[in-house]
């Protein structure tokens, strides 16, 4: 029988947790057992991180998550490669070969604990990552916010607003967000404050009067009235409105563009040209455009960001003692990673790039060495700039 924890009022790993194999699947326990007792759990091999597809049928993912994994096996006697840390990369090479975006090479009784939690960190950080990347592209340099933390365990808030600032998202919302990240976090006023103010006027001066003179007044325009007439109070109410936002339910949306046009055309009328709409609620890739036509200057994006689709990275082992091996399904042996600096092409052991014909340079970078750093881990800005870059030169898909 499993030994009673301690009861604790949320239901959160702790990092001691983590690290202790606490949260692993428990066959991985039971396998140790046996390697141990077999003298068999220090036997060298490489294992190598990859994915076979990616969701939706998407042509690349953003991988997210690595700085993680990097404290998680510092200290182990295991070295580690992987992709830089917000480099765009597609599931396999032109010829058909997963790519490895990690790279883990040591005894095997060394890690093998930390398979679960390691998958665990990089599956989600890089779905939520890529997501954001494929919005931010889709928006074509309109402002977007991430909304999501409310939809998910408040456990895990840092790492839904890291995930989307590294896949290249402008704003987060939580305080905390803010402290860990060193970005500030952006938010006016929600339907609450409308409703107990007493209505959209009162609310909108109240937010004139007190709101700290540092933050942007946007207003929401549609607590109770149509979003054009509550836009007019807030130009009324508010001299220096910075903008207004739309977070209309679908059971009154209608042509949400055709509202988005309406209350652009007031707000330019009664001299705010400079006013920016914001649109939220339920947004996703594909009502992007149509808003994007209709005016809308930025995005409050929520569930489809903090629900984004994990990617289903999987971990094999491909050499034991110097010797290739794999499962079936899976290719055997080491593979060397090489990269097209000119536009992105990635290929196994191919020095001379297949698409523009430039050399090709070796995408892993080591980060560990038998446990200990051997690569300071970029700072966050430093990856979202990589991920920003890297976004100039790939398309979206089907």
């Amino acid at each position: 029988m499993p030994t009673a924890s301690k009861p604790r009022d949320f239901f959160l790993a702790t990092e001691d947790e983590i690290r202790e194999g606490r949260t692993t699947d428990v066959y991985f326990l039971r396998t140790l057992d046996v390697l141990r007792k077999s003298g068999k759990d220090q036997e060298p091999v490489v294992a190598e991180i990859t994915t076979g597809s990616l969701p939706n049928g998407w042509p690349w993912g953003v991988l997210c998550g690595l700085e993680e994994v990097v404290r998680l096996l510092k200290g182990r006697n295991v070295s580690l490669w992987s992709l830089p840390e917000g480099s765009v990369f597609p599931p396999k090479t032109p010829r058909g070969i997963p790519v490895p975006a990690l790279v883990l090479e040591g005894p095997y009784g060394e890690w093998a604990l930390y398979e679960t939690p390691l998958l665990g960190m990089i599956c989600q950080a890089s779905g939520i990552a890529t997501k954001a990347a494929r919005i931010r592209k889709l928006a074509n340099g309109k402002q977007i916010l991430s909304f999501g933390v409310r939809r998910m365990h408040p456990g895990i808030a840092p790492l839904i607003e890291r995930s989307v600032f590294v896949g290249g998202l402008d704003a987060i919302t939580t305080p905390l967000g803010a402290d860990l990240l060193g970005v500030p976090a952006m938010g006016t006023m929600p339907h609450a404050l409308t409703i107990v103010m007493g209505g959209p006027r009162e609310a909108f001066a109240a937010v004139h009067k007190h709101l700290e003179k540092k933050v942007p007044r946007i207003a929401l325009v549609d607590t109770y009235c149509d979003e054009k007439a509550e836009a007019i109070m807030a130009t009324e109410a508010i001299p220096d409105l910075a903008g207004v936002r739309l977070d209309t339910p679908s059971s009154r949306r209608g042509n949400f563009a055709s509202i988005v046009r309406e209350v652009r055309w007031e707000l330019d009328l009664r001299g705010h040209r400079d006013a920016k709409i914001y649109v939220s609620g339920a947004i996703d890739e594909g009502s992007i455009p149509a808003l994007l036509d209709a005016g809308a200057d930025g995005f409050g994006i929520g569930t489809s960001l903090s629900n984004a689709p994990t990617i289903d990275f999987a971990l094999d082992i491909v050499e034991l003692r110097g010797k290739p091996v794999a499962k079936r399904g899976k290719f055997s042996g080491r593979k060397e990673l090489l990269r097209c600096p000119r536009d992105g092409t990635y290929e196994i052991g191919t020095r001379t790039c297949p698409a523009c014909g430039a050399s090709m340079k070796p995408a892993h970078v080591q980060y560990l060495e038998g446990g200990k750093v051997v690569k300071d881990l970029p700072s966050l800005q430093e990856i979202r700039t990589r991920l920003v870059s890297e976004l100039e030169r790939v398309g979206l898909g089907a």
